[in-house]
């Protein structure tokens, strides 16, 4: 195009990008000094990234390290075990005569846990989630909110020895058949344990959604329990599938609750009310010094890790998976 058509604040443009490209040709011919110390970056520019670099790669060395320790002890069970007799066998006893490597009582126990605390924690953190985000006021969230996270900073043996002076005698008044150790009382503890994790993730996600879209679906007709249900959560369900999904890998991963409450009693049962053991309990169980380093019994506590491992990277696969399959840009 002729510069004769272009305005005159464009053809000044035009002329500046020439004249710096041209001085940066002559500065590399050149090899002027006074250009390489006008590009050359602070201090705290090179060196702050090389820091941050650092502590990511702490923690990248501190995963591949538990990884390969998992790994290697992991085999040297199976070298011991046949991988059959840890698949299909259904008795876990490795600390007594006969000697039962099965995985399957200890998977039992560790699901029902879950699945009872999921069902605890998931309503009841949906349903906080949507008053704190559509009906509650400024002032309201601002109170109900922390009082609501505090719940997650109470220690975890807290929370166990509750469930066992507290919640057995209230489910054995109910239910007298119920054992002292039980896995309804530990299930029932840790769903009120994750209970803040859904609650306070689902919130942020519901609040992220725009206020356009429920300005929307009011100028419609919608009433504030179909802008809540219809509008908002369908919004946010990335965010609140992927926290009910991390609840449920925190309620997988918990040690003391269970230890406590549940027993130590590894049965292939679907029995809430009686004593089971999870693969975090069991941990804990051989974990108090008296094992021998090298032995079978030692070997096992990593093969469960590994298990315990695995549950936790596939839940956390599926979190993902879940976010950005589910996951909508406004």
């Amino acid at each position: 195009m002729p510069s004769t058509l272009l305005s005159p604040n464009v053809q000044e443009k035009m002329g500046n990008v020439e004249r710096s490209a041209e001085v940066e040709e002559a500065a590399k011919s050149t090899g002027s000094s006074f250009v390489r110390r006008k590009k050359r970056l602070p201090l705290s520019e090179r060196v702050i990234p090389k820091i941050l670099l650092a502590c990511a790669l702490v923690s990248i060395f501190t995963t591949m390290g538990i990884v390969v320790t998992l790994l290697v002890e992991t085999v040297a069970f199976f070298q011991r075990v046949p991988l059959s007799a840890f698949l299909f066998d259904t008795k876990w006893t490795p600390l007594f005569q006969p000697q039962h490597f099965g995985i399957w009582p200890l998977l039992a126990g560790t699901f029902m846990v879950t699945i009872i605390a999921g069902a605890v924690a998931l309503p009841i953190g949906l349903a906080t989630a949507i008053f704190l985000s559509e009906y509650a006021s400024d002032r309201v969230r601002r109170v109900i909110k922390p009082i609501l996270e505090v719940l997650a900073g109470i220690p975890t043996v807290v929370y166990g020895y509750f469930a066992l002076t507290f919640v057995t005698p209230l489910i054995r008044a109910v239910l007298p058949e119920t054992g002292i150790f039980n896995a309804l009382s530990a299930s029932l503890v840790v769903g009120i344990m994750i209970l803040p994790m859904v609650a306070s993730l689902s919130e942020d996600a519901m609040v992220s959604v725009p206020r356009a879209m429920r300005e929307g679906a009011y100028a419609l007709g919608a009433t504030r329990l179909e802008v809540a249900l219809k509008v908002v959560v369908p919004a946010a369900l990335s965010g609140i599938i992927a926290s009910f999904v991390l609840a449920l890998s925190r309620a997988i991963g918990e040690t003391m609750i269970v230890t406590i409450a549940a027993g130590a009693t590894p049965k292939l049962t679907l029995n809430p009310l009686e004593s089971i053991q999870t693969m975090t309990a069991y941990i804990v169980q051989v974990s108090l010094g008296d094992t021998p380093h090298g032995t079978i019994e030692y070997y096992s506590i990593y093969v469960v890790g590994m298990t315990l491992f695995v549950v936790t990277l596939l839940m956390n696969l599926l979190a993902r998976w879940i976010a950005r399959r589910f996951r909508e840009a406004y």
